[in-house]
């Protein structure tokens, strides 16, 4: 149950992205999403650094665990994980902001965070040929129903459809994938949490730099801009990604991309909380659709964890003296 707890407490952090662009300055979209992962990304790469050279100091790597149990770790090079991932963190961000621009907050969010859980799903079953099971596809549809339910409710969104807006929102989907893939991968490897997050996210760091400088950066010279990015790239980000990983340690790709689903949840309760915002009767059936579905995935996992092993009882006994007759 703690690796769901630490997911879920990471959608929560995920979450709170909305209110606090709400609540903060009018800004580019892209250079608010380099901003978040310079600083998120630099602090989980200087935070996985800090602990590597603290571990070297006591004997130990400081960034290693041991590997996943019963799992064969990828034949890939580590390196490859780490780049790929990165890459997967870069191409979130313009991919999820092209498919709200083309078809509305509401469809571009649906599909994008929809299709995920199915593509993590698809993509481990290929590469780990492990079935997410039949539990996880209940779920999965639950909570995408909710999701779908929720945003309908919202009333926003053109009459007609781009396709490649969809495309572009499957492709934010397909991005997550990607580096929750990877950091498993990572993670199979005897890495810690923090050390294969703060890898790929300080790769997706020292990237994102010419992008932000690229952009109009005004926003950040006032004290709402500096204050938002830094809730961005520390909770949103830094925070959020070390539960992430943490519980990602625990649990299979596709069930951590379906609890992630809580994070529209928490931003639907925010938005009411905090910005008095309405919510209409279609709205709450869908939190409750989705919230079924997460408290499926839930209480199944938490089921399905391993136990801690039991003492051994067939240790053979202390050697007894020679002048000793053996015990019949």
């Amino acid at each position: 149950m703690r690796s769901v707890l630490l997911v879920l407490a990471a959608a929560v952090c995920f979450g709170t992205t909305g209110t606090a662009q709400a609540l903060g300055p009018d800004a580019d979209p892209v250079s608010v999403g380099a901003a978040r992962i310079l600083i998120g990304g630099g602090a989980l790469a200087a935070m996985a650094l800090a602990l590597h050279v603290a571990g070297r100091r006591r004997g130990a790597t400081g960034t290693s665990v041991a590997p996943t149990s019963g799992v064969r770790p990828p034949r890939w090079p580590a390196w490859v994980a780490v780049v790929v991932g990165a890459g997967g963190v870069l191409a979130y961000q313009p991919a999820f902001f092209a498919g709200t621009a083309a078809n509305g907050v509401a469809v571009g969010t649906v599909v994008a965070l929809g299709s995920a859980p199915v593509l993590t799903g698809v993509l481990d079953w290929v590469l780990r040929r492990r079935f997410p099971g039949g539990t996880w596809v209940v779920a999965t549809a639950l909570a995408t129903v909710g999701v779908t339910v929720l945003a309908s409710a919202s009333g926003s969104g053109p009459s007609a459809v781009d396709p490649l807006g969809i495309a572009a929102s499957v492709a934010a989907g397909a991005s997550y994938a990607v580096y929750t893939l990877a950091g498993k991968s990572l993670l199979d490897r005897g890495w810690a949490p923090s050390a294969s997050m703060g890898a790929m996210f300080g790769v997706a760091a020292a990237l994102s730099l010419p992008v932000l400088l690229a952009t109009d950066t005004g926003w950040l010279a006032t004290a709402p801009g500096l204050a938002m990015a830094l809730w961005l790239g520390l909770v949103t980000t830094t925070v959020a990604y070390l539960l992430f990983g943490a519980g990602l340690k625990g649990l299979t790709p596709a069930t951590v991309s379906t609890l992630t689903l809580a994070e529209p949840l928490t931003a639907t309760l925010l938005g009411v909380l905090l910005l008095q915002e309405r919510l209409p009767a279609t709205a709450v059936l869908g939190l409750a659709v989705l919230a079924s579905g997460i408290v499926l995935l839930a209480v199944s996992s938490s089921r399905r964890m391993p136990r801690p092993a039991a003492p051994r009882t067939d240790a053979a006994p202390a050697p007894r003296p020679r002048s000793t007759p053996e015990a019949q």
